[in-house]
């Protein structure tokens, strides 16, 4: 049984480690930016709120 805990450990960890270099690699490096840029091209909630003419407070 100890084995087997082994070499799912093993497993465990080489998979964690290979979705850890995929995202950092040099080709994702595009898609990262682009992601990073995601919450600054939502609206402005408060110009919203003065362009209906109201709050809710």
């Amino acid at each position: 049984m100890a084995i087997i805990n082994g070499i799912m450990t093993i497993v465990a960890m080489l998979t964690f480690l290979g979705i850890v270099w995929w995202a950092f690699s040099r080709g994702r490096a595009d898609a990262n930016h682009e992601a990073s840029l995601l919450p600054f091209a939502v609206p402005d909630e408060r110009s919203m709120d003065q362009q209906e003419g109201g709050s809710h407070e």
